[in-house]
C-alpha cells in the first residue's frame, strides 16, 4: 500500500471530501453482507442496561425484527467517521452522563432537560415502536421511546414556531471525526444540525427515543437521546441531541449545506426519486440477499401522507 506524504500530493489526486462523507449507499450485494461478521467480531456490542417497555401496537409493524448484532455494528454515525462500522469500534467515547436538551426559541416556556426528566417523560408514555428504518439498507428496530410532542407540548410552542431544528453534540474529543483533518478538510460542517416541519415533528410516529431491543441505547446508535423520524432517510434522525429550537425559518441541515444536490430538507423515502448517483426504487433489507420494492414514504404512506397534501415531492425531495 502507498501511502503519499504531502510533499508528494498534486490538489487532483485529493478526493473530494463531500464525496468521502457521504457513503450513505456503500452497500453493494452479497459482499457487502459478507461484512456483516467481521463487523459484529470485531465489535461485538455490550449487553446494556435493561429498559423495559409495553409494545405500542398500533404504531408497530409485524415484520421480522433485524438482529441486534447488526443495528448495532452497521450504522451511520459520521462523528466517529465514514465507515459503517466505525461507530462500533469508536462510540467508548462517548459519556452520556450528565446529558442536558436545551429546548429554546418560539416557545411560551423554553426548558433545559437533564436525562432523568426524560427517562421520567419516557416512563409516562412506556411504549416500544417496531419500526422501519431506511438508509441505503433497511432494518426494523425495536426502539423505546416516546413521541417528540409529549416534549414540544412542555414548552408550548408558540404561533411563529413553524420548524424545529435538533443539534448534535460538539465535542471533537468524543467524537473523533469532528477534529479536522490533516488538510483542513471536512466533509460535514459540524455539528450536526437536522430539521423537520413543526406538523413532521408533532406526528406521533416521530420519536424520541432512549432505547432499543430491550436496553438502553447504544452509544453507536445515538445515545442518550436520538429522534426517529420511521417514513424519512435515516440521515435525518439527529442523534446524541443537546438542542431543540423552535424557529420559523426552515433550518439549513448538515446533509443540505454539503450536498444540497443529492440531501433535500424533507428526504421522505420516496421510490420515484432516484438519488442522483442511484436508484431508490428498491432496497436491500440486512439480514436478506434479495432487494425488494421500496415503499412509499417506508409504508406509513397510511400515517403521514396527508402533511404533504398538493406538495410537488420531486421538488421539495
Amino acid at each position: 500500500m502507498l501511502i503519499k506524504r504531502a510533499p508528494m500530493f498534486k490538489s487532483s489526486e485529493i478526493t473530494d471530501p463531500t464525496l468521502y462523507f457521504s457513503r450513505r449507499e456503500f452497500i453493494a450485494g452479497a459482499a457487502a453482507l459478507a461484512l456483516l461478521p467481521r463487523i459484529a467480531e470485531a465489535a461485538a456490542p455490550p449487553s446494556g442496561q435493561p429498559l423495559k417497555a409495553a409494545r405500542n401496537q398500533a404504531l408497530s409493524v409485524t415484520d421480522p425484527v433485524t438482529k441486534f448484532e447488526d443495528a448495532t455494528t452497521y450504522n451511520n454515525f459520521y462523528e466517529f467517521g465514514p465507515d459503517k462500522d466505525d461507530p462500533a469500534l469508536l462510540a467508548h467515547t462517548l459519556k452520556t452522563r450528565p446529558w442536558t436538551i436545551q429546548v429554546e426559541g418560539h416557545a411560551a416556556k423554553p426548558k433545559t432537560f437533564d436525562i432523568g426528566d426524560l427517562l421520567r417523560l419516557f416512563t409516562q408514555e412506556e411504549r416500544v415502536y417496531a419500526l422501519r428504518c431506511v438508509e441505503g439498507w433497511s432494518m426494523v428496530i425495536p426502539w423505546i421511546g416516546f413521541p417528540l410532542a409529549s416534549l414540544l407540548k412542555q414548552v408550548e410552542p408558540t404561533s411563529q414556531a413553524k420548524f424545529v431544528e435538533f443539534t448534535t453534540l460538539m465535542d471533537p474529543e468524543q467524537f473523533p471525526a469532528q477534529k479536522p483533518t490533516l488538510f483542513g478538510l471536512s466533509g460535514i460542517d459540524w455539528p450536526y444540525v437536522e430539521g423537520l416541519r413543526l406538523d413532521e415533528a408533532m406526528h406521533p410516529l416521530t420519536l424520541l427515543t432512549v432505547g432499543m431491543y430491550g436496553q438502553v441505547l447504544p452509544n453507536q446508535n445515538g445515545a442518550p437521546i436520538r429522534v426517529v423520524v420511521p417514513w424519512k432517510y435515516g440521515f435525518k434522525s439527529a442523534k446524541s441531541i443537546v438542542r431543540i429550537r423552535l424557529v420559523s425559518q426552515q433550518p439549513k441541515t448538515a446533509w443540505e449545506k454539503a450536498q444540497p444536490r443529492e440531501y433535500g430538507f424533507y428526504s421522505n423515502v420516496n421510490p420515484e426519486v432516484d438519488h442522483p448517483r442511484w436508484s431508490q426504487a428498491t432496497e436491500r433489507r440486512i439480514g436478506e440477499f434479495l432487494r425488494r420494492k421500496t415503499l412509499m414514504f417506508n409504508g406509513y404512506a397510511d400515517q403521514v401522507a396527508s402533511l404533504y397534501a398538493g406538495m410537488d415531492l420531486r421538488k421539495y425531495y
